[in-house]
């Protein structure tokens, strides 16, 4: 990427996480978060794609605009046949991702080379399969990023990866390998869970292992210090809204999740639970997986990859280069977590302006309620309805269980 193309995508990244002034304390946090979320964050995204669906209704038709983030969703909205997809994300790391997710699979020679590459990510030949069958077709910026070298000229260049579990990098893969590790050191080993046979053995296995960690000295400690979560992807101004979704402590708020996550839902139906517990998908395959990355799903998305454009823009930015009444659906993430009033308030505007009768909107929140009541001006806010009991339905039924809450807000007819 050019210098000053580089140049303006950090600007923007600092823009969005920027709240503070840079010499205050809470300002050197959201400027070390910043740089941390330079590079790749999530090699897989941690929003349930199969809820986000259910709740989109995606229709022929449609436009989709959604963050990107790892691009696992992308791809998998793929699936219902929108019109048209645009992937928008801040970090130049997930811009390269998902271009060369959905490169690989119009050009991998077939399924099992494409699930070897992008699903188990540890082969030596997926750099072999890289250079003689992505490579060439990828935008010079994106190959660029992929071959250059990061430590200092001498390392292997960043595709490498893939030949090394991929998951097992990035700030969240790397912040769960962090988490392994303190398990470990007081003689637990996560991976023990993927045994369970049913949620009965599920639930006693958490009850009994996994759940006294969250009371050490040392992880209450650490938890309770705002940087302990960027491995998550959490900025400050995220941490804060977390915090205040439960007592406890941090370390009580993310037991809760963690007990979501490993007892809730069966592990046969539960990648999300495979990634955090087992580091990988399961074994060949032979586990559940994400809508993308499942077989059945390979052709159709393979035809409908030209559908799906990905830009280093902001959802605001974009929106704004948009005529009126031009999107179907948008998908936030848990982006607006990070938002001040002020931006809030000019992102909802342009979610208007552009939302088609029957638009629907869908985002993720750390705490439970809505965090637009109150905040976003009653004027824009008033032309959506939301849908309440279909909302705490989905966030029941969210298999990554990080989130505390899952919100959709339909466009009420103009007339």
């Amino acid at each position: 990427m050019a210098t000053s193309a580089m140049a303006t995508a950090d600007e923007r990244l600092k823009q969005a996480v920027r709240r503070n002034t840079l010499l205050s304390r809470e300002g050197l946090l959201e400027a070390a978060f910043a740089r941390l979320f330079k590079g790749m964050v999530y090699p897989q995204i941690w929003e349930d794609p199969e809820i986000d669906l259910e709740a989109l209704a995606i229709q022929p038709g449609n436009h989709v605009v959604t963050i990107a983030s790892g691009g696992c969703n992308v791809l998998s909205y793929l699936v219902a046949g929108p019109e048209k997809i645009t992937a928008l994300d801040l970090s130049r790391a997930h811009i390269a991702l998902n271009r060369l997710k959905l490169e690989g699979i119009r050009r991998l020679p077939d399924y099992e080379a494409y699930y070897g590459f992008f699903g188990a990510a540890d082969r030596d030949d997926n750099i072999h399969l890289y250079q003689q069958h992505i490579a060439r077709f990828l935008d010079p910026d994106t190959r660029a990023y992929w071959e250059t070298r990061q430590k200092f000229g001498l390392g292997d260049p960043r595709i490498s990866v893939f030949s090394r579990n991929l998951y097992r990098y990035g700030l969240l893969g790397r912040f769960i390998g962090f988490g392994h590790a303190i398990a470990k050191l007081y003689g637990v080993d996560p991976r023990d869970m993927l045994r369970a046979q049913t949620l009965e053995e599920q639930r006693v296995y958490f009850d009994k292992v996994l759940a006294p960690l969250f009371d050490k000295r040392f992880v209450r400690w650490f938890t309770s210090r705002q940087f302990s979560l960027y491995g998550l992807g959490i900025p400050p101004a995220q941490y804060e809204a977390l915090a205040l979704a439960g007592t406890g402590g941090m370390s009580s708020i993310l037991r809760q999740r963690m007990e979501k996550l490993t007892c809730d839902f069966s592990l046969d139906d539960n990648y999300f639970a495979w990634q955090a517990l087992g580091r990988s998908y399961a074994k060949d395959g032979r586990g559940p997986l994400p809508p993308y990355l499942r077989a059945e799903h390979f052709e159709t998305i393979r035809d409908r990859a030209d559908r799906a454009q990905v830009l280093n823009r902001s959802f605001t930015e974009y929106l704004h280069s948009l005529p009126m009444e031009s999107a179907d659906r948008f998908v936030l993430l848990d982006a607006q977590d990070w938002m001040t009033d002020t931006q809030l308030n000019a992102l909802w505007r342009e979610i208007t302006r552009t939302a088609r009768p029957g638009a629907r909107v869908i985002f993720r929140t750390a705490a439970e309620p809505s965090l637009l009541p109150g905040r976003v001006e009653d004027a824009v806010l008033d032309r959506w309805t939301y849908e309440a009991h279909a909302s705490r339905d989905f966030t029941r039924r969210d298999r990554s269980a990080i989130y505390g809450g899952f919100h959709l807000y339909t466009l009420r007819d103009a007339s």
